[in-house]
């Protein structure tokens, strides 16, 4: 008993024990699950209607992109600019497919295989006319192309695999297009579901024919705001509030933006960085007039042309280049230039120049052996016997080869940045022999017997030495603007010291309004997806650290300003606008008090009026005021309304000034005649571009979660 009360003794103790365990256990499985949709939304690029893609998936849609681009375009890489267009599109591309097959599915829309294989049939959709399944003759898309491929790429799979992966490329390039033919087709039963929505008639069509045909002549009085005094209209917060009300709907935004300022410094080459490489240009001056080997001078001089030591075409020089052989003798050898295009410094000796063919025609037999000694003697035999008559493609036959005519032309080899001494010596034996001539060239590991059999396209070829090198800065250099940088950095821990910093280091800050996080870049500055995704982790007021971006040569700081969230705008971001919109509401009714009186076009000339003559005025388009150069629709409806001789019934408020008229004259424009089906078809085409503007309707709607500036 006594050990039983000492229990129950022990029992609050026991309970906060047991509580403790299972609070941890509790604590511990929590902060696992916090941490397991942490980790999932640090792999999302983001969510369309709530359906998340991850950085994975994403990828994969911008690699199979990317492989289609270079099927279609013959491309093998893009730079970096292309590269973020085209994930752009593939991102634009992903959202709009699946919000529309959400509606879709909600309407039960759908394409079927047999839709699918009428689009095919007919073969006149414009993504087929540019595939490799077009028919040369007829220039169309042939279903039979595709079919005998698709038969073609099941075979190979089991019967050839060394074929396989050429197939597999167009396969999936196929399948690409199969997969973009049902996305558009869906979209295009749902667009047109809206179009029946929008109906044309023959009253519509007569109506439309009129606003285009009809046409007014007018005297114009035209008073721009310009004319009245800022000073004389008095703006106050109420109305830029009650002119925020009245077009608020203007100022809803369906993404984040933020307002920065920032300071980008840029790393140029000093004074000594400059002359250390001038100094250099000029021993490499030297060395190529003394006749040091070009790949030597190349070499000490670190050029970033290497010398190939062959003859080549204008086109295969870099165009600053060419532009100096031009005038130049040969064995002449230029002072240093500078060219500003590439930023580099240059040196240029023309060693020969000569005609050419562009095209040469030859066949060969190569020749092995035993031993290197081996397959020279055969080669010499081979040599001797075709220069006493023997038939080439006999001898070729002989030891195994076609000896088939083929064709060299200079931009086959003239682009490669380094050749090997074997293949600069086959290069210069096919382009030196004649028509019909022969040669045993000797390489590292045998002979090859070379006969010209064509020449063609004769043109200039120059063999020149170049010596081209970046004006860049030195690590000294980039260590002083980096130290000065940091310090002021260091110096701005808020956006007033920022500010008031910057003139004594040399620096200027510079503003950003509605950056938003589709961008790619900050300040036009590549390299800076780590100041992006700092701008969009942070607070207002808040400066960011230092950044090395760029091509390793700029230094960024960003100051996070202000954050516009989604939805409607605060009217003090909008005070500018607003402020302008405002003071021309007021200048408005300034002028119309002055203008009360006039009842002609003389009244409104004698109150300082500017007035012309404006012709051809249609309903269609807004007419074009060169005195207040503004386009004013509102000038172009009020005429419309308004009969031949009369003069408007009231002051016209447009965007940049206030308006009284005249209609002096009004005709159908000449060799006009309404055709009512070619008008109605003309509005099915305007309902369809209404229809269209779904997307932006539907966007607003599905949620749209963009986080690709972590990743890319």
């Amino acid at each position: 008993m006594a050990a039983i009360g000492k229990i129950r003794s022990w029992g609050p103790t026991l309970v906060l024990v047991i509580g403790l365990a299972l609070f941890a256990f509790i604590a511990e499985e929590l902060f696992r699950s916090c941490q397991a949709t942490s980790n999932e939304q640090r792999q999302q690029v983001g969510s369309v209607l709530g359906e998340k893609i991850s950085v994975q998936d994403f990828q994969a849609l911008v690699d199979e992109y990317q492989e289609v681009l270079k099927i279609t375009q013959g491309r093998d890489n893009f730079s970096e600019e292309e590269l973020n267009r085209l994930k752009d599109q593939v991102w634009n591309e992903y959202v709009q497919n699946t919000i529309i097959a959400k509606e879709c599915d909600k309407l039960g829309l759908t394409v079927t295989d047999e839709e699918l294989q009428n689009i095919l049939m007919e073969g006149t959709n414009p993504t087929l006319l540019r595939t490799p399944f077009v028919n040369q003759q007829t220039n169309r898309f042939d279903v039979t192309i595709l079919t005998k491929f698709l038969n073609d790429y099941k075979n190979v799979q089991t019967q050839n695999p060394q074929m396989a992966e050429q197939y597999q490329s167009l396969y999936k390039y196929w399948k690409y297009v199969e997969k973009n033919l049902r996305t558009q087709t869906l979209a295009m039963k749902y667009q047109n579901l809206l179009v029946g929505c929008l109906l044309s008639n023959p009253v519509s069509a007569e109506a439309s024919y009129d606003d285009q045909t009809m046409e007014s002549s007018i005297i114009l009085a035209s008073v721009p705001y310009a004319d009245v005094n800022d000073n004389d209209v008095k703006v106050e917060d109420a109305d830029l509030k009650a002119k925020y009300n009245e077009e608020k709907e203007m100022y809803k935004q369906d993404v984040e933006t933020r307002d920065i300022k920032y300071v980008s410094f840029q790393v140029l080459p000093s004074d000594a960085d400059r002359q250390a490489l001038m100094s250099t240009m000029l021993e490499a001056q030297k060395s190529l007039q003394e006749g040091v080997a070009p790949v030597d001078v190349n070499r000490k001089a670190q050029s970033q042309v290497a010398y190939a030591g062959l003859s080549v075409t204008r086109a295969a020089l870099p165009s600053d280049i060419a532009a100096k052989v031009d005038s130049m003798a040969v064995g002449e050898t230029s002072a240093p230039f500078e060219t500003r295009s590439d930023n580099t410094l240059n040196v240029v000796k023309l060693l020969a120049k000569s005609q050419m063919p562009d095209s040469v025609e030859y066949r060969m037999i190569q020749v092995g052996g035993a031993s290197l000694e081996a397959a020279r003697a055969t080669a010499d035999s081979i040599y001797q016997a075709l220069k006493g008559g023997a038939v080439f493609d006999s001898i070729a036959r002989k030891y195994g080869q076609d000896g088939e005519k083929q064709w060299m032309t200079s931009a086959m080899y003239q682009s490669s940045p380094v050749l090997d001494a074997d293949s600069k010596n086959y290069i210069t034996a096919i382009n030196q022999l004649g028509a019909g001539e022969l040669k045993n060239l000797e390489l590292t590991q045998g002979n090859l017997i070379l006969q010209v059999t064509a020449r063609k396209a004769m043109v200039e070829k120059y063999d020149v030495a170049i010596v081209k090198h970046t004006i860049d800065f030195s690590k000294e250099t980039y260590s002083k603007a980096y130290n000065d940088f940091s310090q002021y950095v260091s110096e701005s821990k808020t956006i007033e010291a920022l500010e008031q910093n910057a003139p004594k280091y040399g620096f200027r800050v510079l503003e950003r309004a509605d950056m938003a996080n589709y961008e790619h870049n900050v300040a036009g500055v590549r390299g800076t997806r780590e100041a992006m995704k700092w701008i969009f982790d942070s607070k207002e007021n808040e400066v960011s650290p230092l950044y090395e971006c760029g091509n390793n040569d700029h230094l960024l700081v960003v100051a996070l300003t202000k954050i516009h969230p989604v939805g409607y705008r605060d009217w003090e971001s909008l005070k500018d606008a607003l402020t302008q919109k405002v003071m021309n509401d007021k200048k408005f009714d300034v002028i119309a008090a002055k203008y009360a009186s006039a009842k002609s076009i003389s009244d409104a000339a004698g109150l300082g009026a500017h007035v012309d003559t404006v012709p051809q005025i249609t309903f269609s388009a807004p007419v074009y005021v060169q005195t207040t150069a503004a386009s004013e629709p509102a000038l172009s409806g009020a005429v419309a309304a308004t009969a031949k001789d009369a003069f408007s019934q009231k002051l016209v408020k447009g965007n940049r000034g206030a308006y009284l008229f005249q209609v002096v004259d009004q005709k159908r424009r000449e060799g006009s005649e309404l055709d009512v089906k070619s008008q109605e078809q003309m509005l099915k085409q305007r309902s369809m571009q209404a229809a269209g503007r779904f997307m932006q309707e539907l966007y607003e709607k599905a949620k749209v979660v963009d986080n690709r500036y972590l990743f890319f």
